[in-house]
């Protein structure tokens, strides 16, 4: 009997013992990440790195995304191991200014309704410079881009940006800047109209649609430009899970709104998870704009959403808070901050206080 007791014992234990073990992985699981996109700063140093880290850490920002190639990369990964702090290889996808490679290719890149290539004639601004999802050597061209840092051991993801077409529209308060008044899409910024896109369409439709009077409201030939680049975005996923990566990527707000502005299909891909930049100054939008786009997001699709909040638009603290905050209860499963690295006083403190009072309401 005495000794059925102590086994009884024992196994209730052990029991607790496990339970709370799981329980401690849940809440881990479930923590409301603060992330942040942050500069590369050029070479790899690790000294600057060491002081970047620890500020990051201190903010409660446990991930960054950085924009580096994989040898940068091989050697942040240990320093930032040692603040537990994770690390996704920021990748710009389709705009590629000043890329020595890719400009000896002009047929890789897009073209627009005045049969401008993007090599040679830049919407808006000189960097924009932007590959066709069209084109086999330029969708070729990226694959390896992500063989490279599918490569590097210890990365959360691959994080895709600028895999879209140049924006067709403008944010509102964009628009001003460059002199303009979008109130329809005008072919010198409406692109997909690639030589391979136009033949490709005729063949299952029977009309190029440079011959349409207006081909820009063809819901066949919109959806037909945001079929590419959903097929490139998933043949990427293919490829990073294949190397047992994750594969992220930095969005328009919305995915109706992503369609209208930048040909964005978003809530088609196979994505690990979404960071939807949404920057509400360009929009002209109030801070609870925030809130109900990551709503939406949440509701549009399967995978996890970490609403992008743009430091710039929140420089009063109680805007930065409030923004978080509406994250959180929307749904979301985190923030990222573009960029971790421009932070005022005001800010910093906002995450400090929010990331002590999320960790206590989790571990209650």
């Amino acid at each position: 009997m005495k000794n059925l007791i102590i086994l009884i014992l024992a196994l209730t234990l052990v029991s607790c013992h496990e339970a709370k073990k799981t329980s401690d992985s849940q809440n881990k699981k479930n923590k409301f990440t603060f992330a942040a996109w942050v500069n590369s700063g050029g070479d790899f140093d690790k000294s600057k790195w060491e002081t970047k880290l620890a500020s990051y850490d201190s903010l409660g920002i446990s991930e960054i995304l950085v924009q580096a190639g994989p040898e940068f990369l091989k050697q942040l990964l240990p320093l930032a191991t040692e603040k537990n702090i994770k690390v996704h290889a920021w990748m710009i996808t389709l705009n590629r200014p000043n890329d020595t490679i890719a400009n000896k290719h002009p047929d890789w890149y897009a073209v627009n309704r005045n049969g401008q290539n993007s090599l040679d004639y830049r919407a808006y601004v000189d960097y924009y410079q932007w590959l066709s999802p069209f084109s086999p050597g330029a969708r070729e061209y990226v694959k390896n881009n992500v063989r490279k840092l599918a490569k590097v051991k210890g990365l959360v993801s691959i994080h895709l940006d600028y895999i879209r077409y140049v924006d067709v529209i403008l944010g509102a308060d964009l628009q001003p800047k460059y002199g303009l008044v979008q109130d329809h899409e005008m072919p010198e910024y409406d692109y997909g109209y690639h030589p391979i896109a136009r033949e490709g369409f005729k063949k299952i439709f029977g009309k190029d649609p440079m011959d349409m009077e207006h081909p820009e409201l063809s819901p066949e030939w919109r959806q037909y430009r945001l079929n590419a680049v959903t097929s490139l975005v998933n043949e990427l996923v293919d490829i990073a899970h294949e190397n047992h990566q994750k594969m992220t990527a930095a969005v328009f707000p919305f995915p109706e709104m992503s369609r209208q502005m930048v040909r964005q299909a978003w809530n088609d891909w196979n994505l690990d998870a979404a960071y939807p930049m949404i920057y509400n100054n360009f929009y002209r939008e109030n801070v609870n704009w925030i809130g109900f786009v990551t709503e939406q997001d949440v509701k549009d699709v399967d995978f996890p959403i970490y609403s992008g909040l743009y430091a710039p638009a929140l420089r009063d603290p109680a805007d930065l808070e409030k923004a978080i905050g509406l994250c959180k209860e929307k749904g979301a499963k985190g923030i990222s901050i573009f960029t971790g690295d421009n932070l005022t006083k005001g800010q910093k403190a906002v995450f400090v206080k929010l990331r002590e009072e999320f960790d206590n309401e989790q571990n209650q």
